[in-house]
């Protein structure tokens, strides 16, 4: 979900000072954006940058994408036997850092919620004419829960314990292909750098002229596009989640994309976006998610225990009130 936007200054005019370069094209049903800072004398790497990054994007799209048949996440969905399947090390990397943050979260954050997120009509099938009765969603929640998921990690692979189990990376994917990104960057030893992946981003090093980079965070409101803050970071990760652009309304009821797994019902409290600060934008992305699911009170808590930077924004009688904890303090501008 774009929620992000990006602030980037124009490089130094001299052509013997470093310059920022975009890279960017579609990848997994949305954008990528990446600028790195390079010598004139380096110039003649990015190409050879454009199709890393292109292929490294590529890869996590083939391999977690639930819209495409023929990744791993798409072959393990379609497998109703509980037998072990074997996954390669990227996919099983991410499955287990879900299932930790599951843990951690309890089970705000869930991977294997996609069977209610189709039912409500936000997964790849069409959108649902009807909100889903109490009974289908009863009957569907028999097969979502973390705990229905198995891992052995000295095979490096993964079994169901229904049938019906179904797994949806989509809330940890983006920011894991970010982290990606930034890795293959850094091993070509590009340490200047923005990436972003559907409003997913990482950052390191600095602009021209020795400046950080600088990032707004949106409004949460539909109908336009304004700045309710700006940071500026080096060295870190942010992913923002939020309830205003995805969702649909049905009988003058509104209805948002975000599920939550406990229920099985889509969130209804006031929390309408919500920003992650962290080191790895994978965590940041899956700990936005799991944010929106359990509302800023209790997400306070839980990102003060844990020492998390975290941004929110509730919408309270037709305004918008904000709270962060003291380790997001420190990056606002």
């Amino acid at each position: 979900m774009m929620l992000l936007s990006i602030i980037v200054l124009a490089g130094c005019s001299a052509s013997e000072e470093p310059r920022i370069y975009s890279i960017q094209g579609p990848i997994m049903g949305t954008q990528y954006h990446v600028k790195v800072v390079l010598p004139a004398e380096r110039e003649a790497l990015l190409p050879q940058l454009k199709q890393g990054i292109f292929d490294a994007l590529t890869e996590v799209d083939q391999l977690m994408s639930t819209y495409k048949p023929s990744s791993e996440v798409s072959r393990f969905n379609a497998v109703k036997e509980l037998t072990w399947f074997e996954l390669s090390p990227a996919t099983f990397e991410v499955v287990k850092r879900s299932q930790e943050l599951s843990e951690n979260t309890g089970g705000a954050f869930d991977i294997t919620v996609g069977p209610l997120v189709n039912l409500w009509g936000f997964g790849p099938q069409r959108r649902a004419d009807e909100a889903p009765l109490p009974e289908q969603i009863q009957q569907v929640r028999e097969y979502v829960g973390y705990q229905l998921l198995e891992l052995d990690e000295s095979r490096r692979a993964i079994r169901k314990r229904h049938p019906e189990l179904y797994i949806d990376l989509s809330a940890i994917a983006k920011g894991y292909a970010v982290d990606q990104v930034a890795e293959y960057l850094q091993g070509q030893s590009v340490n200047d750098f923005l990436v972003e992946v559907g409003g997913e981003i990482r950052v390191n090093g600095q602009k021209p002229g020795g400046e950080l980079w600088r990032l707004a965070i949106e409004v949460p409101q539909p109908e336009q596009r304004a700045i309710e803050g700006i940071v500026e970071l080096t060295g870190k990760a942010m992913a923002t989640s939020g309830d205003y652009r995805n969702y649909y309304e049905k009988d003058g009821k509104r209805y948002s994309h975000t599920i939550a797994p406990p229920t099985g019902y889509p969130i209804t409290h006031t929390l309408a976006a919500v920003s992650v600060i962290h080191e790895s934008c994978a965590t940041a992305d899956a700990l936005a998610t799991a944010f929106m699911v359990m509302g800023t009170q209790q997400a306070m808590e839980y990102a003060v225990e844990q020492g998390i930077a975290a941004y929110f924004i509730d919408r309270v009688d037709n305004e918008f009130v904000t709270v962060q904890t003291e380790q997001f303090k420190q990056f606002l501008k």
